[in-house]
């Protein structure tokens, strides 16, 4: 079980990276936000990870609230 933690302690480290990368990106928020959708969606596709839209919409929400303002 303690394996388990690990894995999405390092998921949800690269994840954050990701979007503070992108969110730090000089452009327009619409655009951001649908590569942010979109690269969680592939990473969700590579790792066989079901969510629905809805609820890989609910991700990048509270990944962006957690993020510090830019």
């Amino acid at each position: 079980m303690k394996s388990l933690g690990y894995i999405s302690a390092f998921l949800g480290g690269a994840i954050a990276g990701a979007v503070l990368g992108l969110l730090l990106a000089p452009e327009k928020g619409k655009d951001t936000r649908a590569k942010i959708t979109d690269a969680v969606d592939d990473f969700m596709a590579k790792h066989n990870i079901k969510l629905s839209r809805k609820e890989v919409g609910d991700l990048v929400d509270n990944i962006q609230e957690a993020a510090p303002e830019a």
